[in-house]
């Protein structure tokens, strides 16, 4: 019975996919824009970093100094899933709201990224 019902949630749709709370002139960054982020590391307003490595590493250093660690994959939304080495998951979607690039959180918080 627990197989079958495993099936059914696997089959309903993707396991992180969530709705997105954007607001008016919101807009999720593209495929390309979202391949571009190999190589990157984003800097946020309290200092904290993400970084983006080519072939999927993930960091996340925070103004502390403290780091974890993980994998980044692109769903099929066009949100950016971190699984961490600690077995804890999460799934943003980034968006250009203006000029500004903005990382917007599965409970709709909202980080923006300081420019380069």
């Amino acid at each position: 019975m627990t197989r079958f019902l495993i099936l059914a949630l696997l089959a309903a749709g993707p396991l992180w996919a969530a709705e997105w709370p954007t607001k008016p002139g919101d807009v999720p960054l593209s495929s390309v824009e979202l391949d571009g982020l190999a190589g990157r590391t984003l800097t946020f307003y309290d200092d904290g970093q993400s970084k983006f490595s080519a072939g999927g590493a993930y960091s996340f250093t925070y103004a502390s100094g403290d780091s974890a660690f993980g994998t980044y994959s692109i769903a099929e939304d066009g949100s950016v899933c971190i699984a961490y080495r600690n077995g804890f998951t999460r799934c943003d979607l980034y968006v250009r709201s203006g000029e500004r690039l903005i990382l917007i959180d599965e409970k709709g918080d909202r980080y923006p990224v300081r420019n380069e």
